[in-house]
């Protein structure tokens, strides 16, 4: 594994004029194959939680805010979806799904609310939605999140669609982190700017009770940028 000094050289590379480490990094990165079915199970549902602002921002890069041009500071993050409707021991792919995405920025604020530490009303940044493929695949442009008191590294996801018969479905849940890959980046600017976080996985109520380890997000990278993907299976009908 690199030193972090030479992680942090990369990590400045990546976020340099023209971005030209983070792109040759995008290069090597795939989709997953629709020939590697996930395991037919439901994916657990967790609660949407406060900050759920339905903005309708059709886009794959969500690092921007649409307000005022300005990027937000992190580690890139790819983040690979692809959803499934699960009927019995059968996944079928699931397409034109609306996928929204949402999450904190390195310092633990959200954008678009009004909270007891900040106000970020009429910002968009870090929340964005996509519409799955003919093979149920979203893929969204982030940043590793922060954190903030009380709760663990985490991303929300919510998932709409019309079934056959018209009717609207909705599938929402929390995606996680491996803690020992998040001490790792948290080790970076703009995150080591910061106290140590808490609570981890094992001491945040949310991940513990509502089956957190099943959202567990299959990471890989480096510095200059990591991928994290996740199948998601949903019942629908």
């Amino acid at each position: 594994m690199d030193t972090i000094n030479s992680q942090r050289r990369r990590v400045l590379l990546s976020m340099g004029a023209g971005g030209v480490a983070w792109l040759a990094w995008r290069a090597t990165w795939q989709p997953a194959s629709a020939a590697t079915s996930p395991a037919c199970v439901i994916t657990p549902e967790q609660m949407e939680g406060p900050y759920f602002v339905d903005e309708m921002l059709n886009r794959a890069d969500i690092r921007t805010d649409p307000a005022d041009g300005t990027t937000v500071s992190g580690i890139p993050l790819q983040l690979q979806l692809r959803i499934h409707a699960v009927n019995g021991t059968t996944c079928t792919p699931l397409p034109k799904a609306l996928v929204d995405i949402w999450h904190c920025d390195a310092n633990g604020v959200y954008s678009g609310v009004q909270d007891s530490s900040f106000d970020t009303v009429g910002k968009k940044f870090l929340r964005g939605h996509q519409i799955t493929d003919s093979e149920g695949n979203v893929t969204f442009t982030t940043i590793y999140p922060g954190w903030y008191p009380g709760r663990t590294v985490h991303i929300h996801v919510k998932v709409r669609v019309d079934t056959a018969d018209g009717k609207a479905q909705e599938f929402t849940s929390q995606l996680y982190f491996d803690d020992a890959f998040t001490d790792e980046v948290y080790k970076l600017a703009p995150y080591n700017s910061r106290e140590a976080r808490f609570p981890r996985n094992d001491g945040d109520g949310i991940f513990r009770r509502a089956n957190g380890d099943k959202l567990l997000l299959q990471l890989a990278g480096d510095a200059s940028g990591y991928i994290a993907s996740l199948d998601i299976g949903m019942a629908v009908g």
